[in-house]
């Protein structure tokens, strides 16, 4: 079955995504729908891939579980049958839904990149180095990169995502907050691109996105490490 898009008559619809459509289960949690919807450079493409949002739910559900142990993350369930009434009402979307805890999320996309493609080759084809940070010269598209570098960027409403320095985002979002997401998003793409590559397959660079949760704990929110969120190569 291909989903563009999902109704769940009884919860709030909060946002309809590129991909994902966001609904109100209360107070304290939200329900992620992953849809077939395919996005390209910000724009939804006119055809869908059929499953592609339980794929992309189950490869989120895989790597918030392996990834527990360096955060916490916002994932409640991907478990149909835990889900409440009101979602099993529609069982077109066994596979595809996310329960979570909601948050408040920081406006800024923490990207982690170890190889040198997309806006960082175009930057430093500019400029010689990517988000602040300067790259030794004569490097050529797809290097790799000697050690992983965190290059931040603001988050669009419309558009493409604005790549911003570390400066810029340390006065975004204050020291303490801005090191611990950085530091952690740099765990988080080393231990993910380590275990990747056993599998023969290159995380050339990803985006993770944070919230607060109601206690004022950060934890890793949204999709992790999907297609749609990293550049994946055959290695």
């Amino acid at each position: 079955m291909t989903i563009t898009e999902s109704t769940v008559t009884e919860l709030k619809l909060v946002h309809r995504g590129k991909v994902r459509d966001v609904y109100e289960v209360d107070e304290h949690r939200l329900l992620l729908v992953a849809t077939d919807r395919i996005s390209a450079f910000d724009c939804i493409l006119p055809t869908a891939i059929e499953n592609k949002g339980e794929i992309l739910t189950a490869i989120s559900a895989f790597w918030f579980e392996k990834l527990r142990g360096i955060t916490s993350n916002h994932l409640i369930t991907t478990d149909f049958a835990e889900m409440p009434d009101a979602i099993r009402n529609h069982p077109e979307l066994a596979g595809r839904s996310s329960l979570v805890k909601r948050t408040e999320v920081f406006p800024v996309e923490c990207v982690v990149r170890g190889y040198l493609e997309g806006s960082g080759w175009k930057d430093y084809k500019e400029t010689g180095s990517v988000c602040g940070h300067s790259l030794p010269p004569g490097l050529k598209q797809c290097d790799r990169l000697l050690e992983p570098i965190f290059t931040p960027a603001t988050k669009a409403a419309t558009g493409h995502d604005e790549n911003i320095t570390g400066l810029e985002f340390k006065d975004l979002l204050g020291s303490e907050t801005a090191a611990y997401l950085k530091s952690t998003s740099l765990a988080l793409y080393r231990t993910a691109a380590e275990y990747a590559l056993t599998r023969g397959i290159i995380i050339a660079d990803t985006k993770f996105e944070f919230g607060t949760d109601e206690n004022g704990k950060i934890i890793l929110i949204d999709e992790v490490l999907t297609p749609d969120s990293s550049r994946f190569w055959d290695a």
